[in-house]
Formats: C-alpha cells, structure tokens, sequence
C-alpha cells in the first residue's frame, strides 16, 4: 500500500492573527510549529507594526501558554535580528537565550528553529546547532527529498500563500513530505481566511496525507 505524505506546517512571530489561525487548525485537525521571538513579547498585547494597511501586534505572555496548547514551539532568536551581522557573542546569545526563555516558559523541548528574515551564515549555522536545535529553517522554496544534506538550512517546499502551493503539494509526495511556512498576519482579509482554511480542510481530508510534526522529522536521526 502506498506511503502516507507527511505535511508539516511553520508559522512565525508569534502575532495576534495565530489565534483566529490556531481556531482553523484546531477545527481540521492539523498540527503546526511556531517560531517565537521571547524578548519582543510583553506581559500583555503590544503594538508591532503595519503590514499592508493593517495593524499587526504580538501576543501577550498571559495569553500564549493557553493559545498555544498542543502545538509545538519552536526559536526564532530573542529578538529578530539578522543574526550573521552582529558580532558572533551576540548572536549567541540571541540563540541560546532564546531557546532558554522559551523552553522554560512553555515547558517543551524547543528543538526546532526559524531564521529571522530567512539569512544566516556557516557560523550561524554552527551555533544554532551547538545550541541544541535539531534543525534550523530557512525561507528558500525547494524540492529536495528529504532528509535534508545539511539539518540547519533546511528549506521548505513553499509558502502558505505560493501561486504554485498545489502543484508542490502534488509533487512532492513522491517525496514522502510536504513542508510550507508563512506569518499568520499575510492574511488580511475574510477571502484569504477563507481560502485559507478550504486548504487545511483539503489536506485533512486527503487520505493520502497525514500532518505531522516538523521537529519529529529529524529526532531519528537526532537521536
């Protein structure tokens, strides 16, 4: 009988929209990673910034434990910074901190990881993985089987909101997997919620297609 293709979702920032999104996946079943930035978070809501004429604010740490029940955490540094320009200690400690305040917060292993702004570099790389992750992703499509040839720039197939997401999807299962990744906040109007969640429903209902998480991809081979 054939294999089942594992699909496995990211989302990043850790932003107010993640709760309508999170209602989405809870409703279809569908299991995903967040990337989380602990040293921009407050207590309560706060402001961020506008994206596309629309107001985008972070969670507060008093609603996160709860909005995130179920679902696995994962670092995107402390505070989102471009972490191959900054001198390397500081780029350490944006990493290993991170992952600290993040692991202690929600009382999960945080193993996975999301470069900020996709870029990073051989040191950063380095450190990332002697910080404990298991792998590290990157914002470049690909169509690689998997596993990938080097864990800490790993690719996704595409994102969340690709022209070609379908086509993809329909490609790669003769690899195995399906990877996409996206910021709950791209989704600014009620057309692309509801577009987006007639993609969740799809892929739940594909026999075909189980969800799974991203993280346990790679603990085999971790472990």
């Amino acid at each position: 009988m054939p294999q089942k293709m594992t699909v496995v979702q990211c989302w990043d920032d850790g932003v107010t929209t993640d709760a309508p999104l999170i209602e989405i996946l809870r409703r279809h079943g569908a299991s995903a990673s967040f990337n989380l930035n602990p040293g921009l978070h407050t207590a309560e809501r706060s402001k961020g910034w506008v994206y596309k004429g629309t107001d985008v604010a972070r969670l507060g740490w008093n609603e996160m434990k709860e909005l995130y029940r179920g679902f696995t955490i994962a670092g995107h540094s402390l505070s989102h910074p471009h972490l191959e320009a900054i001198p390397v200690d500081e780029a350490r400690r944006e990493i290993v901190e991170g992952r600290k305040r993040l692991q202690d917060f929600f009382g999960q292993p945080v193993r996975g990881f999301a470069y900020p702004f996709g870029t990073y570099n051989d040191q950063v790389e380095a450190l990332v993985r002697e910080a404990g992750h298991v792998y590290a992703r990157t914002t470049k499509n690909d169509d690689a089987p998997f596993p990938p040839p080097n864990p800490m720039a790993f690719h996704p197939h595409c994102h969340f909101l690709s022209p070609a997401f379908w086509e993809r999807y329909e490609a790669a299962r003769a690899g195995g997997y399906f990877y996409f990744w996206g910021h709950s906040y791209e989704m600014i109007d009620s057309g692309m919620w509801a577009a987006f969640e007639e993609k969740i429903r799809r892929i739940s209902a594909d026999a075909m297609a189980q969800w799974g998480n991203l993280e346990e991809l790679f603990l085999p081979a971790a472990s």
